[in-house]
């Protein structure tokens, strides 16, 4: 098939990321997505037929990506078309599942694996298995709530119960839900613990990546969740060995939104991009485990980085979102260095621009061993050279809770020169350049 400029993206995965599925497109090199994503977490969580803990668009295959390549995905704009949604913590409900209730749900009375559900009436036990009738919700909110939003997408407020039962008699529409989505509405639990508080929208994606080199259930394409798939009883099990197949699309980090850049591994030819689980709005951690999740219009522009072998996603933020302290040198700032430089006989300063490298792993901990030794593995440096300029040029910051974290510093120009990242990261923070 001849590959397109543009590639408009409604279909959708049942939640397993298989590099042996046939891929959408292909997109040109330098083309551009256009997707409608569905919300993501508590909307397939709730849909044991979706196998994955989200509901990700189909990947698209992109001409010239070739494995040990890399893409690099510009993130054009993110447009929230959902009305109202639902969140809160969770707690998975024992009895209802295979080792995994992201993954494996069981209907407690006739026993199917991944049953098909239908909706009677609203409220936590409203989904019901379509061949026994059992209540089959593998999850329940310990503290839940329902926010709509304003008609520009500024602030949302969350709701009493009255309204929460109204929105979720008519679920789908509320959440504006894609036609060719599956998924359950979770507004139809009509959660409603906290009552009339605002919260403004900022949305980012909280899935946008490449597929990895094996099988894997979306929401654990990450080195923290992922770590639930070692040893499991279901058929997506792994050895912790094959976990690192995973791309960590799944990142929950909110600098992912409009503006920024995602450079992607590509572990499989023609790389995989996919997207979804966006999120109206999310502080760093996500710490209740879990966020407003919405639909959305999103469109994304791709180059492929030949040659730029990488274990895990490079993020470039938007400027506003950069630490303060790897923000790029301003020229007051260098004139000063220069003086400074000069009483002390250093004869050259380094030229630096900011790079933002993901780690993952079972805790904070070791999600930061994993993205300094990244960013190490990327420039040839030592990792102790990585600790010290993201100590006092960027800084460490949580994605998510429990493991996914940004290793963020000044990277010396010499160093992006050398794996062929200037020129997208000169173009990326060119307000401060000279």
């Amino acid at each position: 098939m001849k590959a397109q400029q543009t590639l408009y993206v409604n279909e959708f995965t049942n939640g397993i990321l298989d590099p042996k599925q046939e891929m959408l497109g292909p997109v040109i090199d330098g083309g551009h997505i256009i997707a409608n994503t569905t919300p993501g977490c508590w909307g397939p969580m709730i849909t044991p037929c979706i196998r994955g803990g989200h509901e990700v668009t189909r990947p698209v295959f992109v001409e010239g990506a070739e494995v040990g390549d890399a893409i690099a995905i510009k993130i054009k704009s993110i447009q929230v078309t959902s009305l109202a949604t639902s969140s809160g913590n969770d707690k998975p409900v024992d009895g209802r599942f295979l080792g995994d209730p992201f993954v494996a749900v069981k209907c407690p009375g006739c026993g199917e694996l991944y049953p098909d559900t239908k909706i009677v009436g609203t409220g936590p036990e409203a989904i019901r298995c379509t061949n026994c009738g059992e209540d089959v919700t593998p999850f329940v909110f310990t503290n839940g709530y329902t926010i709509a939003f304003d008609a520009k997408r500024n602030v949302g407020v969350t709701l009493s119960k009255e309204a929460a039962e109204e929105i979720a008699k008519d679920g789908r529409s509320y959440m504006s839900t894609p036609e060719n989505s599956v998924q359950n509405p979770i507004v139809t639990f009509a959660p409603h613990d906290l009552v009339g508080t605002v919260a403004r929208l900022r949305p980012f994606l909280g899935q946008l990546g490449t597929t990895p080199s094996r099988p894997l259930p979306d929401s654990h394409n990450a080195g923290d969740f992922g770590q639930f798939l070692v040893e499991a009883p279901h058929e997506y099990g792994i050895t912790k060995e094959q976990l690192e197949d995973r791309t960590d699309g799944h990142m929950d980090i909110n600098r992912v939104r409009e503006g920024a850049v995602l450079i992607c591994p590509v572990k499989v030819p023609g790389g995989g991009v996919y997207i979804g689980d966006m999120h109206a709005m999310q502080g760093d951690g996500e710490i209740a485990g879990h966020t407003a999740d919405v639909a959305g219009i999103v469109t994304l522009e791709t180059k492929v980085m030949k040659g730029l072998e990488l274990d895990g996603p490079v993020l470039l933020p938007v400027a506003e979102d950069l630490p303060y302290l790897a923000k790029p040198i301003t020229k007051k700032e260098k004139e000063s260095a220069q003086a400074l430089a000069g009483q002390w006989g250093v004869k050259e300063l380094e030229e630096s621009l900011p790079v933002s490298f993901i780690g993952t792993g079972a805790n904070l901990n070791e999600a930061t061993e994993n993205g300094l030794k990244r960013a190490a593995d990327v420039f040839g440096i030592t990792v102790p050279e990585v600790m010290n300029r993201a100590t006092i040029t960027g800084s460490i910051e949580i994605g998510r809770h429990p493991g996914v974290i940004t290793v963020t510093f000044l990277a010396p120009i010499h160093y992006l020169d050398k794996v062929g990242l200037t020129d997208l990261v000169r173009a990326q923070y060119s307000e401060f350049l000279d």
